[in-house]
């Protein structure tokens, strides 16, 4: 009798990369949103070794976050866009403290002319959804209480 077997435990997040179009522009939107440090990125003056290294950049960025990394992937086409109607990504919500974080975050999607829904009763939490440059669908939640 062969058994299958258990289960892969996982620990967290590792990453999470996004696929977007024009990387300045998604650079300027997530380092105004969120303010997180650059983990790692290709230096401009980079040497061919240095190139080959970090070839897993893509041409892009990579975020370290309170979850993990999250990079920026410049590879899609300039007339693609997101949609979580196909299969893939619905959409990527980060946890945010309470519901003044989202009140805050409302006022710097605001100052970005960044669209968004308003913040929402969703049962057990707050949330507020909006869209990135290319229309990834991403959201703040915060705990009710």
């Amino acid at each position: 009798m062969t058994s299958t077997p258990g289960p892969v435990v996982t620990t967290g997040v590792s990453h999470v990369r996004l696929t977007v179009r024009d990387l300045t522009t998604s650079r300027r939107f997530y380092d105004a949103l969120f303010g997180w440090d650059v983990a790692v990125e290709l230096p401009a003056d980079a040497d061919d070794a240095t190139r080959e290294r970090l070839w897993f950049l893509f041409g892009g960025i990579i975020y370290s976050t309170p979850f993990g990394l999250l990079g920026l992937r410049p590879v899609a086409a300039a007339h693609d866009s997101f949609s979580e109607d196909r299969v893939g990504l619905d959409h990527l919500s980060f946890a945010v403290a309470d519901r003044a974080a989202l009140d805050g975050a409302v006022e710097v999607l605001d100052s970005l002319g960044a669209p968004h829904e308003g913040v929402k009763d969703a049962g057990g939490l707050w949330i507020l959804e909006f869209r990135d440059p290319d229309g990834i669908a991403l959201e703040l939640a915060a705990p009710r209480g």
